[in-house]
């Protein structure tokens, strides 16, 4: 007999030894709350941890990849991380197979359409199959959008086992050279996107897993402190060590294929001005306002592994900066491309933060300020030379500024997709921390 049976013998037996009256109360108390407790028998409650997912650099590239694991059986790839991706995509050339992949039919209200209908002569494999959904497999180190297959598989995710996630995968042998996984790290064999689509990884997971509608990210300055992290749908045990902006919309989309009137994916935040320790940099503050064609701005990704600027706010920038620093007396050498300004190592110390240079300031909407410190404004480009990490941009770029990678790195950025707002942290060095440190992330469980 289970417990919602025991609960009504004994109601029965107290009913008939009780006055009429009081059994009557007293039954109808003990019937509501076992409704109640049967019930939630019924509706038994699962629960979900945050995805986690590691993050490594690549020296060569200066790119950051994840480790994934797809199929049956499993194959595991590294991944580059692009904020700006629609969609996780992967190799899936004649050496892969997999016993669990199932292609998404053209007609399936899980195909948006976007991409066609593809079809293929060869025996069913991931990226050959007739009647399916096509997927858009973008690569921005190339000029060409690659055609591929939308499928269901399963994915392997630092120790989590995760089903009904959609990915695209192409061939990459059926084009010629290595076009497809152009500019990527040598081992990464295709990209994981978290940009604000319904097939980006954290909303995948947000709908069929009950997540939050959040990330965090903190890129790590080289494999040897530890690698970065990914959370989905967790955050910080520290969120006194974050300041918070808006993430706005740019009406206008960035991605290389569009429809009309489609507003852009990518992160965008709301820059007022850019200061060198508190003085503004002088250049026409429109550039860093998104104009009725969708032009100027500030976008963060993860794809560009140096800061790009327009040119018209480099040179300010560079030019402040070696006033800034030559009045500290650090010396001025040759410049060594893609970088401008150039100094001796031997002329700067050194503090927690890096190089102790001037500092470079990014203040936004809501009178906050995103701070660079050496280590994330200066690149070593031999051991007695020290560059300043921003690249330009040209006279005329689509974005004015693009906050890259090596900007981002051991700074803790968590984005909320519900209320469209990004935390960040600025330098984590600077509280001896780092993007590996234990006691960074907390770990919720929710209620799915």
């Amino acid at each position: 007999m289970n417990l919602c049976n025991i609960a009504e013998h004994q109601s029965i037996k107290h009913k008939l030894t009780m006055s009429p009256s009081t059994s009557i109360h007293f039954f109808l108390l003990l019937t509501t709350l076992l409704s109640l407790s049967c019930l939630s028998q019924s509706h038994k409650i699962s629960q979900v941890n945050p995805i986690t997912l590691p993050i490594a650099k690549d020296p060569k590239t200066n790119l950051f990849y994840t480790p994934i694991g797809i199929g049956t059986p499993q194959h595991n790839f590294n991944l580059t991380i692009d904020l700006g991706g629609p969609i996780l995509w992967y190799d899936c050339n004649n050496n892969y197979n997999s016993s669990t992949y199932n292609p998404v039919h053209c007609d399936s209200k899980r195909c948006n359409g976007n991409a066609g209908c593809t079809g293929c002569n060869g025996p069913f494999k991931p990226g050959c199959s007739n009647d399916t959904c096509g997927a858009n497999i973008l690569n921005p180190f190339t000029d060409s959008i690659f055609s591929g297959d939308t499928g269901d598989d399963v994915l392997f995710v630092s120790g989590n086992t995760l089903s009904d996630l959609l990915s695209g995968c192409t061939n990459s042998d059926g084009f010629s050279g290595d076009e497809v996984l152009k500019g990527l790290p040598e081992e990464s064999k295709g990209i994981i996107g978290f940009a604000r689509t319904d097939l980006a990884l954290q909303t995948q997971l947000s709908s069929t897993h009950k997540l939050p509608r959040k990330f965090s990210l903190c890129l790590p300055t080289s494999n040897n402190n530890g690698p970065g992290k990914v959370v989905i749908g967790g955050g910080t045990t520290q969120p006194t060590i974050l300041v918070t902006t808006t993430l706005i919309v740019n009406p206008f989309s960035t991605a290389p294929i569009f429809s009309e009137g489609d507003p852009s994916y990518e992160y965008f935040i709301d820059v007022k001005s850019i200061n060198i320790e508190g003085n503004d940099l002088n250049f026409k503050s429109s550039l860093l306002s998104i104009d009725s064609k969708g032009n100027g701005g500030t976008k963060i990704s993860t794809m560009n592994p140096f800061t790009i600027l327009h040119s018209s706010i480099l040179k300010p920038l560079v030019r402040d900066f070696v006033k800034k620093a030559s009045d500290r007396k650090i010396k001025k050498v040759a410049s060594v491309a893609p970088f401008e300004a150039c100094f001796d190592v031997s002329t700067i110390d050194m503090t927690v933060t890096g190089l102790n240079v001037p500092t470079i300031e990014l203040v936004l909407k809501e009178v906050v300020q995103w701070t660079f410190y050496g280590g994330n404004s200066m690149v070593l480009v031999n051991k007695n030379v020290a560059c300043l990490a921003f690249v330009d941009g040209g006279k005329e770029p689509r974005t004015s500024v693009i906050i890259g990678g090596y900007q981002l790195e051991d700074n803790l950025l968590e984005f909320d997709l519900v209320s469209s707002k990004l935390s960040f942290s600025s330098s984590l060095h600077r509280l001896k921390l780092t993007c590996s440190s234990g006691d960074l992330f907390s770990y919720p469980v929710y209620k799915a």
